[in-house]
């Protein structure tokens, strides 16, 4: 796990992993992974968008297929409220 939230607000440089995110309007973003964390022995990856850093992040699963890793969208509602609010209490932890 990344030692704190990875912001427009860092001090330091970071090595950029990027990925092309499609919106539901079918828009390509750019998106740079600046958290990861674990909910339950599951991974899951915070994302902003590399062209607006000021943006709220996203929140994709990571899941691995035939050693590969891949982002996938939390579709289940109840996983997405579980995460955020992990997510959430990891923030203000890192904000004391």
């Amino acid at each position: 796990m990344s030692d704190h939230i990875h912001d427009a607000s860092c001090d330091h440089d970071h090595d950029e992993d990027i990925f092309i995110v499609t919106d539901e309007n079918g828009v390509e973003h750019e998106m740079v992974m600046v958290y990861t964390f674990e909910v339950s022995d599951q991974a899951y990856a915070v994302l902003l968008d590399r062209n607006d850093m000021e943006a709220d992040g996203v929140i994709f699963r990571i899941e691995e297929e035939d050693g590969e890793a891949m982002l996938a969208s939390i579709e289940d509602e109840d996983e997405w409220n579980r995460v955020v609010q992990i997510y959430n209490e990891i923030v203000e932890e890192q904000e004391q």
